[in-house]
């Protein structure tokens, strides 16, 4: 497939840019937890947010405390939990209710993940996530052990980058790039939307509906996005490069 041509650097005047984590802001690592605060992109977050007047927002698979642990509390504007979770600018914080079956399929991932010390089950709230990255020769059992439990609790299957989430029913990232974009702060401007996954498709496709456009990082697949950035440190580069 042919790559998608590199997006222009970024306009602060009317722009309004919505950023992935994983694999976008950050090198994905074997371990959620292995991520951490970097001094580099600290800076470009804090230019990032002075020159677009606020309009900078995070769209992540992650909970909201741990985007506030790798970017140091840069970014108030946050969805979290792939758009389950989102908190304005304003600091209010909207949250799903709690869903009947999620205790059920931690528990069954929690029993899958102690045959393998390559297993591991992030538990978020609203949904539970089991990553197979270490572990690659279970991948086939976890993708059927996570069907099978989506099937009976009626939780929403999402499947990642060596990873298998179930989530509780609701908004996902595009719904909440809609979202943001209706406050205030964000009113009139052109959404970006910078990510890798899967997972961002329904951002990508929000902006594009929006009159903006999105930016797939890694390797070209067939997506929403207009434009595609190798890596994170072209992503970094790119962003430094805004004006």
């Amino acid at each position: 497939m042919v790559g998608l041509p590199a997006p222009k650097p970024l306009r602060f005047g009317d722009a309004a840019l919505f950023l992935d984590v994983d694999g976008t802001l950050a090198p994905i690592a074997a371990r959620p937890q292995d991520v951490g605060p970097d001094a580099r992109l600290t800076r470009v977050l804090d230019r990032l947010k002075e020159g677009l007047d606020g309009r900078l927002a995070v769209v992540s698979g992650r909970t909201l405390e741990d985007i506030d642990r790798i970017l140091e509390g840069r970014i108030v504007c946050v969805s979290a939990v792939h758009g389950l979770v989102r908190r304005d600018c304003d600091g209010t914080l909207h949250l799903p209710a709690a869903h009947p079956g999620m205790a059920r399929a931690t528990a069954a991932f929690r029993k899958f993940a102690a045959e393998d010390p390559g297993l591991l089950v992030e538990e978020k709230g609203p949904s539970v996530a089991l990553h197979f990255r270490q572990a690659r020769a279970r991948a086939l059992d976890a993708r059927a052990l996570a069907r099978r439990i989506a099937e009976e609790t009626g939780l929403a299957l999402q499947e990642g980058d060596m990873v298998e989430e179930l989530r509780t029913p609701g908004p996902s990232k595009g719904d909440s790039i809609r979202d943001i974009m209706a406050t205030e702060a964000f009113q009139g401007a052109v959404p970006v939307f910078a990510g890798d996954d899967a997972t961002d498709e329904h951002g990508f496709a929000e902006v594009e509906r929006l009159g903006g456009f999105g930016v797939l990082v890694g390797r070209p697949r067939e997506t929403h996005a207009r434009f595609g950035l190798r890596n994170v440190e072209d992503v970094l580069a790119w962003l430094e490069a805004a004006r």
